[in-house]
């Protein structure tokens, strides 16, 4: 890990699974500050609170609002940009709203990043992303634009990203939300039984975004190989671990929603680098000098997409202890 010792971490929508996990992660360490912001004084006083540590420092503002963030990043040395709309149906229903934080927020952060001269800012997107068929990932994979775009013209700022997908158990996602169906004793409602989903871990998604601050370069952007089950075994097992004598019912598949996630097209896996336990897409940093591109190029590889179909998938025992690992047994 890139040495923290009297260095200031900023994470943008640190209120978060994920910037509580940080917190968790760096708290105890040699790190001079750690400084939150979000538009949420609840969350926030929630979080001061459960901490108590002065080496935590809050900001309250929109990364929308690009005066409202700037006093945040004032001698700060490294940025995790968390803050997004993440919800699928909300942004369906308010899509410039999800342009506005996501696309324009991202700008104004590393706009401000690079105008304070943070050494690096790791941007944090979704498989959903990949392909996308919705306003939120429509609105994410403009914000990966974004960024590598950023990241070829800031010479004292390193931008990079990671992408991976639905964190387990983490806030709106479907682990919690079957667990409190069986524990109110509702049917299980699952919209397709072979949909495929990946299982990462929120310690596997701030251990992806540390490997990325190690190592990525200039508009990188790391994927973890991850495992998937299918929806119906994933409520199955659960209903096992609890008991449970609940039914589990077909509601069918809903609008702006995949059968299976991609977290690497074809395009990018004929280009990606494949680590041990990651894939890292490299920017594209050709210019706009389009000329010579009609007399070279590149032989094509026949690579198929990286999804939740194709990548390994967990046996019904696994499932099991990976779901009593994050505290479902």
């Amino acid at each position: 890990m890139i040495n923290l010792k009297n260095k200031t971490l900023l994470i943008t929508g640190g209120t978060g699974s994920f910037g509580n996990a940080v917190l968790d992660k760096l708290i105890g360490s040699e790190i001079s500050e750690i400084r939150i912001l979000s538009r949420d004084e609840k969350k926030q006083h929630d979080m001061r609170v459960h901490y108590n540590n002065s080496k935590i420092k809050f900001f309250i503002g929109d990364v929308r609002d690009r005066e409202s963030i700037r006093a945040a990043f004032n001698e700060v040395d490294y940025v995790f940009h968390a803050a997004a709309l993440k919800q699928v149906p909300s942004c369906e229903f308010f899509p410039m709203e999800a342009v506005k934080t996501n696309v324009f927020g991202t700008d104004n952060v590393l706009s401000i990043a690079i105008e304070n001269k943070v050494k690096k800012v790791v941007c944090l997107s979704t498989d959903k992303a990949v392909y996308p068929i919705n306003a939120m990932g429509v609105s994410k994979a403009m914000m990966e634009k974004v960024f590598v775009a950023k990241s070829r013209t800031s010479d004292h700022t390193i931008i990079c990203g990671t992408r991976y997908g639905n964190v387990m158990a983490s806030r709106g996602s479907v682990i919690p939300h079957f667990f409190e169906q069986i524990n109110s004793g509702n049917d299980i409602t699952v919209t397709d039984p072979d949909m495929t989903r990946f299982m990462m871990t929120l310690e596997e998604a701030v251990n992806l975004v540390f490997f990325a601050f190690q190592n990525g370069k200039a508009g990188d952007i790391f994927v973890q190989k991850s495992p998937s089950t299918t929806i119906g075994t994933l409520a199955k097992i659960m209903k096992k671990i609890f008991k449970s004598t609940v039914k589990i019912k077909n509601i069918g598949i809903r609008h702006a929603e995949k059968v299976h996630e991609t977290l690497l097209s074809k395009e990018e896996r004929m280009v990606a680098k494949e680590l041990e336990k990651y894939f890292v897409i490299p920017s594209d940093n050709r210019d706009l000098n389009y000329n010579k591109y009609f007399f070279e190029g590149k032989a094509s590889k026949n690579y198929e997409e990286y999804n939740s179909f194709n990548t390994d998938r967990l046996s019904e025992d696994s499932l099991k202890k990976l779901l009593a690992s994050i505290g479902y047994k």
